[in-house]
Formats: structure tokens, sequence, C-alpha cells
């Protein structure tokens, strides 16, 4: 089923006509846990990884925080908990949970991994993104493929999120497919994506105000505090879409903004990935997809960044290997 961003309340570039030259396309992802295969774009699914090419790790270790550690097999179980409670009717006297459940996730959250911690650790797919699929896809010539890694546990030097990799690829240049990548022995619980289908649809952006020059933020801001709480507002409603997304811009609404400059030339650099913690929230109701059942739960990939924010991608302009750049939002 294809995802349809509704319409925004009003158009905002015939109040401030000069917001267009503050405009760009975004393509909305709208993930939905599904069983994608190598030649999908996806979430959290299975990527185009030649076999000949080793599977990377992160050996930082001295950034890896020992926060919400788990492993594999426990996270995949716990989902499998928690999915069963919610299908089923509910339990006499009210409990989610069964006791031995409960028992079992007690259990789970009571291993003790920080240890694992300490050794270099496989990275965990993010996601993989045709080009054929992803109107904003932006890579090296010669590519048509982008796939995003992370490694699964919080860094100190991240803002206490994962670090990201990017690899580019040529899809028909790749041969025999590597079968079995390596697993981490241990993950964070907030950092395992469900696998999922993605149905791509672009829409436009407009810049966070604070970025404007001061004339035309003064007059937007102006206008938005003027606004009842049942009207649109800008930065809600009008400029920044939520969820997980392909270029666009970010959204500095937690810390102010700040320079992404790339480390090895200082070039100011260009958001190309948004994870979110959900598609919509409750202050971006009006983004939820058309098609969407409006009880539907926004938390759909499994992901979670600090207390419900987004983590915001960036590249160099000047040289695709020169490493990215992150920041929490």
């Amino acid at each position: 089923m294809v995802r349809t961003t509704p319409p925004r309340p009003l158009d905002i570039t015939a109040l401030f006509p000069e917001l267009r030259e503050h405009s760009t396309t975004a393509t909305r992802l709208h993930p939905r846990p599904g069983a994608p295969t190598v030649t999908d774009s996806s979430v959290g699914g299975p990527l185009l990884w030649p076999a000949d090419e080793v599977w990377p790790v992160c050996d930082d270790a001295g950034a890896h925080e020992p926060w919400g550690l788990t492993t594999l097999a426990a996270l995949h179980r716990r989902r499998e908990i928690l999915a069963t409670a919610e299908a089923r009717e509910p339990l006499p006297g009210g409990d989610f949970l069964t006791v031995e459940e409960r028992a079992e996730l007690d259990a789970a959250d009571a291993l003790d991994l920080d240890d694992l911690i300490e050794d270099p650790i496989p990275l965990v797919p993010v996601a993989q993104l045709y080009r054929r699929d992803i109107p904003d896809y932006a890579g090296p010539d010669g590519t048509d493929l982008l796939q995003v890694l992370w490694c699964p546990v919080d860094h100190s030097d991240r803002h206490y999120s994962p670090r990201v990799f990017l690899y580019w690829r040529d899809s028909s240049a790749v041969g025999p497919l590597l079968e079995a990548p390596p697993e981490p022995p241990v993950i964070s619980d907030m950092y395992l994506p469900v696998p999922c289908v993605v149905h791509p649809e672009q829409v436009r952006e407009y810049q966070y105000s604070d970025l404007f020059p001061d004339d035309l933020r003064e007059r937007l801001d102006e206008w938005d505090d003027g606004q009842g709480d049942s009207r649109p507002h800008y930065q809600s409603d009008l400029s920044l879409a939520p969820g997980w997304k392909v270029g666009g811009y970010a959204n500095w609404s937690l810390t102010d903004p700040y320079p992404m400059d790339c480390a090895g030339c200082g070039t100011t650099m260009t958001l190309i990935l948004t994870v979110d913690s959900g598609d919509w929230n409750g202050m971006h109701c009006s983004w939820r997809p058309s098609e969407e059942n409006p009880t539907a739960s926004p938390d759909i990939v499994g992901v979670q960044i600090g207390r419900g924010y987004s983590l915001y991608a960036f590249r160099c302009p000047e040289s695709f290997d020169h490493p990215p750049a992150t920041a929490v939002q």
C-alpha cells in the first residue's frame, strides 16, 4: 500500500513567498514491517553485500557506553513476547504479561553484558536505498545503491547515539553475496530496526526557522505566535516532515542550530538521512499518512533515539570518501 502525506493545512509560501528560496525536497520512506530482500530498498533489511568484502565492525571501544544492553536473541524474544501479549485478549486480573513471560523478560534484563562492549562490534544494517526508488538519492557517479549501517550501542562522542557508516555501490557490479553477516554479541535494545519495506514519497520542506535571515525569521515568528492552538504552525505542520527520510532539512529544536562541518575538510555538510523514533507523533499528526488508521502507533521500526528524538546523518558535499557526521535532535 502506498503512503501519502496529507496536503499541508495551508500554503505557507502564499503568505511568505521568499520561503521558496529556503526550500528543498525530501523523500519520506514510510517504513512498514515486511520481508524485504537484498534487491529491495528497505529499513533494517538484508544488504546486497559482496562475499569477498569483509563485514565492517566498530572498534571504537573507548566510546562504547553500556546503556540498555541486550543480545539479538533476547531482543527478538522480547519483541515476540510483546507482540503475542498485544494480540491476545486481556488476561484475568488485567495483567498484560503472564508470570512466565514476565520472568523471562526479567531474566534477560539481568544479563551482565558490559564487558562485551570492549571488543569490536559488527555493524547492524539500518537502511538500503536504491537510486531507482529514492527521488532524493545522492551518491557518487556510477553508484545506484546506498547502504547505511551503524554500531548498535551508544557512543559517548556521538551524543550518546549509534555511530553511522555509509557505503555506496554499483549494484550491477556486486557478484556473489555474503550469506550470513556476523552478528554483534551485544546491542542496545533501541538500535535494532525491524525489517521493513519502504514506501518512498517525495515532499517539499522549508528550512528550520532559526536559520532564516533575521527579517524573515522575525515576521514568521510573529505570524506563528499569533496562531491559536487549533491553527497550523510553521514548525509542526508546515515546514519539516517527521519520520525516516532521505534529504530535506534537520529540525534543530532540541539544541538550536550548530555547525555541521566536515572533519576532513571543514565544508558545511548536507543532510543525507533522518532516522526517527516514529513516522509521526503527537505534535505532527498532520503528517500522518492518509492511508494510516488514526489509532495506529507511529512507533513502527522499533528504533528509539534518546527520548523520542531523531538522528540526522550528514555527508560532505566535497567528497563521498569523507566520514559522515551525526546530530541528535
